[in-house]
């Protein structure tokens, strides 16, 4: 087990706890309450752990031991890269799940929920509630609205603005963001079967981004976990489906 590797020229505040072999770079900020599992890397200039940008909340000065709000946890593994900024949670911890990539200037708002495996790429906004899956990739300067959810293994196009739902598995981009195909090579990467493949590919093409109706998943099929985290999110407003694409 190592310990955390800190440049001098960081700053961790009070309320931080720091896991094994955490390093973080010159210039960086991590303000409590936060918690940063083993094995993360925070590059420099990332800023952590700043209250919620609410104004119905009082700015609090989190760098003299004045917590007032919910927190951050960066989960095991996780990479914040340069002057990323994540904020704290208001009434939940905002969560950066495990192996996930946090690319240079980066936002992540307060309440954000992002699970892991994701990739949030350089210059994405992700504004505050969102509830991102886990596998997620998230191209350069995409824009998120806030309390919008983003479905395991679904890919946002480069500098897409996001004001619905997207569905497991979906592929957005374009302006205004509609549903074009399904990320076939992540489904596959991750074991779905191809014949599971298509069945979702047909449904998504009739319009029934929901998934209303159960598909017949094979016994112990990765994909009937992230259908079920789909349907269990309440108040699902999905992107229309490219019907020409």
């Amino acid at each position: 087990m190592s310990a955390p590797q800190i440049s001098p020229l960081a700053y961790i505040g009070e309320g931080v706890t720091l896991g094994q072999n955490v390093s973080v770079g010159p210039g960086a900020v991590v303000l409590g309450p936060a918690v940063i599992e083993d094995d993360v890397w925070i590059g420099p200039g990332a800023q952590i752990g700043a209250p919620p940008e609410m104004s119905n909340l009082r700015q609090n000065a989190a760098w003299a031991g004045d917590f007032e709000h919910a927190g951050v946890r960066i989960g095991e593994g996780a990479v914040i890269r340069e002057n990323a900024v994540v904020h704290q949670g208001s009434y939940r911890e905002t969560t950066v799940g495990a192996g996930c990539w946090i690319l240079a200037r980066a936002y992540v708002a307060h309440d954000v929920l992002i699970g892991e495996g994701t990739t949030v790429s350089a210059g994405v906004s992700i504004g505050g509630h969102c509830v991102i899956g886990p596998r997620v990739n998230i191209g350069m300067n995409a824009c998120i609205h806030q309390r919008r959810i983003i479905g395991a293994g679904a890919m946002v196009g480069m500098g897409t603005p996001i004001a619905r739902d997207v569905p497991p598995y979906a592929k957005a981009f374009g302006s205004p963001a509609r549903l074009r195909a399904l990320n076939t090579v992540g489904m596959e990467r991750y074991g779905i079967d191809a014949a599971e493949v298509a069945l979702l590919s047909e449904r998504y093409a009739s319009g029934d981004v929901l998934v209303a109706e159960p598909l017949a998943l094979s016994t112990n099929s990765p994909l009937a976990a992230d259908l079920a985290w789909w349907a269990a999110q309440e108040g699902r407003v999905p992107l229309t489906v490219d019907q020409a694409g």
